[in-house]
Parts: C-alpha cells; structure tokens; sequence
C-alpha cells in the first residue's frame, strides 16, 4: 500500500510486522530482508539460502512432535528483532551483501528433503533466522512440500501480522515460537512487539502442534512471578502445550553470565503447576 506524503519521495508502510517500516523506494528494512521496489515491499531473501542441516527434530526443539525423527532444517538473513543474546547473530543481522548465500527454489528445496527421506528426513523445517520476515517463501515452498506429504515447520519469534499468517496456517503442520518474555516491558527492549507474539501462538496452537521456548536470560526473562503468568497464559491456551525453558549463555552483545541452572529448576516447578510437559534446555 502507498502512502503519498506532500514533501518530497512518498513511502511505503511495510505491512509484514509490527515494525511498519516506512520506506523510500529502494531503502531496505529494519530487518534487512525486505525492500521496496516499484511502490511495494518485497522480499529479497526469497531463494537465498545462508544455512542448512539435517537436524533431529529435536533440535528445534520439537520433543512432542515425529520425536526421533530427523528434518531438513533452512535458513536465510535478516530479522525484525534485535535480541542483545542472539546465538544466530551472524545471519539474523546479516543483509544480502554481508553473508554468503545458496540460492534453492522451493521446488528444489523440497526435492532436496525429498532425497533426505531414507536417512529419516521427515520434513522442512524454516529456522535459524527469523523465517517470517520471508513469509513468501516458506508459504510457496510449504505448498509443494505438503503435495509429497513432508512435515512443515517454523521456529519462529512470532512477530508476523495476522493477513500473513492466514496464509500459513492451513500449510504448517508444526510450530516452535519464541516467547522471549512475559513482559511488554521485555519486548520493547527487543524491538518486538508483545501482543503478536501472544496472539501468534494462540492463532497456530488452533491449527497445528506447537511447542513455546522462552530462553532464560537473567535480569530479562528470569523474574518467578512474569513465569507463572506466562504459564497461566499457555495453560488458558491447552495445558498440555510444552514450554521449553532454556539455559542462557553470554553470546553476541551480552554480557551476564549464564542463567543459575537452580533458578532454572526454580522456574520449571512453577510453571509444572500449570503446564503439563515443561522441559529445560541447554543444561
């Protein structure tokens, strides 16, 4: 959509994420994978692969859904937050010009998952970076993928607006969101936006299997009582939703050294009062 303004070049809002960049035509997003061209923001991440494994499922981490099983894992650049811990932050701050990319349509990608099948390759997972900055191509890959009965997933910071998400939500069978915090408070610090994180994981956990991580970073993530909110958030959601609940490091510009695996057990019995499946990571 344009939006004309009666000084100089007009811009235009980028619909995509709570952020609504107002760009000029040419300028690149806060999250470096989305430009405007020709009076509309497009993806420029679109094919250009930075990262790929096949990881166990796991990993994602999924320990409820195809456990055991192993998946085609993707990523590309860029991102819409800005987490001071990030552990990808070589590719979710990178742009197009800063990291090497492969470039893998999505009919290519989902023949490469394909051929992974007898080494116990379920499916495609979009993960590493944030995949909904580039909402259009795990939409367009997701498509072929489900036609040869691959799983679909998404790790996700859930920062993605509601006409967008309606577009996933009938192809992804998987869902792993960050909830970085409980806090709007928290969110703001990271450059996101609370409620759509909220209102993500309420959205998907109606239509696929989601699974919630929230990373415990000291003096951000860590406070008992945000906990037991955030789990009585969930738990209004499905109490047998799992939550993962991960052990901090120092990485990127953070400095606080690493979450007190006590305060970590501390946090998983007060959100076991409320959730069925709570499991610790990183420890």
């Amino acid at each position: 959509m344009k939006e004309v303004n009666d000084k100089a070049q007009p811009r235009i809002t980028c619909p995509v994420c709570p952020r609504h960049c107002r760009l000029k035509e040419g300028e690149i997003g806060f999250c470096c994978a989305r430009q405007t061209k020709a009076g509309e923001v497009i993806s420029i991440s679109y094919n250009h692969i930075t990262a790929f494994a096949l990881d166990p499922i796991e990993k994602k981490p999924l320990s409820f859904f195809r456990p055991g099983e192993k998946i085609l894992s993707v990523g590309s650049f860029g991102c819409n937050m800005n987490c001071y811990f990030c552990q990808n932050f070589d590719i979710a701050r990178a742009n197009k010009d800063s990291v090497p990319t492969r470039f893998i349509a999505p009919v290519e990608l989902v023949g490469l998952a394909l051929s992974l099948k007898d080494q116990g390759n379920c499916g495609i997972a979009f993960t590493y970076n944030e995949p909904l900055i580039g909402y259009e191509y795990v939409r367009d890959t997701a498509i072929i993928a489900r036609e040869h009965d691959l799983e679909t997933v998404v790790v996700t910071n859930g920062q993605l607006a509601a006409q967008f998400l309606d577009e996933l939500l009938p192809l992804i069978t998987a869902w792993n969101i960050d909830l970085k915090a409980f806090s709007e408070k928290a969110y703001r610090r990271l450059g996101g936006d609370f409620a759509t994180s909220k209102e993500t994981i309420e959205r998907a956990a109606a239509h696929a299997h989601v699974e919630v991580t929230t990373l415990i970073v000291p003096g951000l993530s860590d406070d008992p009582g945000e906990m037991e909110e955030e789990a009585k958030f969930l738990a209004a959601i499905d109490r047998a939703l799992p939550l993962h609940l991960s052990r901090y490091f120092p990485h990127y510009h953070s400095t606080e050294a690493a979450t007190d695996v006590k305060l970590l057990h501390k946090l998983r019995d007060i959100a076991a009062k409320h959730l069925d499946h709570v499991i610790l990571g990183n420890v």
